[in-house]
């Protein structure tokens, strides 16, 4: 999981929707939220650059949710329902992809992943992206 862009390709659960992205720092920028929307979906995201998610099958079956200040942009698979990627709110030309929708990749392969203030948004507290706290993984013997 080095420090280097990389593209990879995923796609949501039942298959209709398939995507191709570059990741800004590969798997380095792994992170979770704890805004009210990201704490109940519970997925744990990867950065990507400004068109760095390519739609390669099934734009017509991403549906998207917008809530709050309306900058960020969630997608999901309307067949079944899984969120893919989202526009990010800190930096709309940046997005955001869900690790378990890329394949060979799981969100139980990052042993600490970092947990964000989203709570207290940069965007809305003029302050500096806190760091919340970290989500450890600890497989069962």
């Amino acid at each position: 999981m080095s420090g280097t862009s990389s593209t990879r390709s995923g796609g949501c659960h039942c298959g209709a929707v398939r995507f191709e992205v570059t990741l800004s720092g590969d798997l380095a920028g792994v992170r979770r939220c704890t805004c009210s929307f990201c704490r109940m979906r519970g997925a744990v995201v990867v950065p990507a650059g400004a068109g760095g998610v390519r739609i390669e099958r099934g734009e017509d079956s991403l549906t998207r949710y917008r809530f709050n200040t309306g900058v960020a942009e969630h997608f999901f698979c309307r067949h079944c329902g899984i969120y893919t990627h989202h526009k990010r709110r800190s930096d709309p030309g940046q997005h955001a992809v869900n690790v378990a929708c890329l394949d060979g990749i799981s969100p139980f392969d990052f042993p600490a992943v970092p947990v964000m203030d989203g709570i207290n948004h940069p965007n809305d507290s003029g302050g500096p992206e806190r760091l919340a706290g970290t989500l450890h993984f600890v497989p069962a013997d």
